[in-house]
């Protein structure tokens, strides 16, 4: 499995964050523009993950993240987990939006 730098992520114009942690989480803080599949849901949503770019996996801290791209890879998506998760986004100073769902 491959991963990466919330940084690298920033960097990439249009990257696809899928974001798999759940709602209550994303009520807290929440990257704009994400994809979001909580992991439990993941098996199930599949078809909403697109299939033709890299697809860059988070959750809070990476744990859940990297059983999702591990799964995603082992369905033919190039899937790269975000190290550190949504907490290494903020401590980068990276931007999020606080509150509301998203």
């Amino acid at each position: 499995m491959r991963s990466t730098t919330p940084d690298d992520v920033y960097a990439i114009t249009g990257a696809v964050i899928l974001d798999v942690r759940e709602p209550s989480e994303h009520a807290q803080a929440r990257i704009e523009g994400t994809i979001d599949i909580p992991l439990g849901e993941l098996v199930e949503r599949l078809a909403e993950v697109p299939g033709d770019s890299t697809v860059y996996v988070l959750c809070h801290v990476g744990g859940r993240s990297a059983q999702a791209a591990q799964y995603l890879e082992a369905q033919g998506i190039d899937a790269v987990n975000i190290d550190g998760g949504l907490v290494a986004w903020y401590r980068a100073g990276l931007p999020l939006v606080h509150g509301g769902a998203s």
